[in-house]
């Protein structure tokens, strides 16, 4: 299949001395141009760095394709950094990963209502020292009419090695078309682990006795407090597209990581 031939280039690099470093190479073997311009953006950091530029690309309404050096921490939505030139080289003959968001829409207890767009997961969190509440329907049904726990979230392929697995969450192979429904520290039901949805599922969180047991919601960088209800789906609109070094592509990190002791 023929690599598709990119020629407007943005960067975006971290506020840190070895990314502003990395970012002066770039510049010298270059022409770029600004975000909304571009065809392609570069962006040099870890992942926090590259959740804030999808989500400023979402927010404008024009989405490219963005390829990820890692100059941060854990970087598992980034490539390896050896130098510049090798790694514009590298560019074209990047594999790219589809990665759709959730729509979150959330009302809070006085009525707001907000819509956001989450990458790698959605997040409730209770608020005060007391367990929250929340029962959890999917598609219409409600399938546990009271969780107590101290949260839940709902997870994408992409975010499933992230706050998920932490939660004890199961890691979800990109194309499997799954969503992660994760409890965090459940009391009740003792035994509810969670559950694998199919990506076409609406979920729908309703916190109960809100007054008491207040609850925030996260959607990856974004959050909200006081929330009474939050419904999630899976983005109608065009996916996020991913680039990866062959060999290293996403998918390949994610079955990887299963096998991490």
């Amino acid at each position: 299949m023929t690599q598709p031939d990119y020629h407007r280039l943005a960067l975006v690099a971290a506020d840190t001395p070895r990314a502003a470093e990395a970012a002066a190479s770039f510049r010298a073997l270059a022409e770029w141009h600004p975000l909304e311009d571009a065809d392609l953006v570069v962006v040099l950091g870890g992942d926090g760095l590259m959740l804030q530029t999808l989500h400023a690309m979402l927010d404008h309404g024009r989405v490219v394709p963005a390829y990820g050096v890692n100059l941060g921490t854990v970087g598992f939505l980034m490539n390896r950094y050896r130098d510049a030139a090798k790694t514009l080289q590298r560019i074209g003959k990047a594999k790219s990963v589809a990665v759709a968001p959730l729509v979150t829409q959330i009302t809070t207890r006085n009525g707001q209502q907000e819509t956001y767009c989450a990458i790698n997961e959605v997040s409730l969190l209770r608020e005060t020292r007391q367990t929250a509440k929340i029962a959890v329907e999917v598609d219409g049904k409600v399938r546990i009419p009271e969780l107590v726990c101290d949260g839940v979230l709902l997870a994408t392929p992409a975010g499933s090695t992230a706050y998920n697995y932490s939660a004890n969450g199961p890691i979800l192979p990109l194309g499997s078309r799954t969503l992660a429904l994760t409890p965090i520290s459940p009391f009740r039901p003792r035994r509810w682990r969670g559950a694998i949805l199919p990506d076409r599922s609406q979920v729908t969180f309703r916190v109960l006795e809100p007054a008491k047991r207040p609850v925030s919601v996260v959607a990856d960088q974004k959050e909200v407090r006081d929330v009474a209800e939050v419904t999630l789906a899976v983005a109608e609109r065009d996916p996020l597209h991913l680039l990866f070094d062959p060999g290293h592509a996403l998918d390949e990190r994610i079955v990887a990581e299963q096998f991490q002791f």
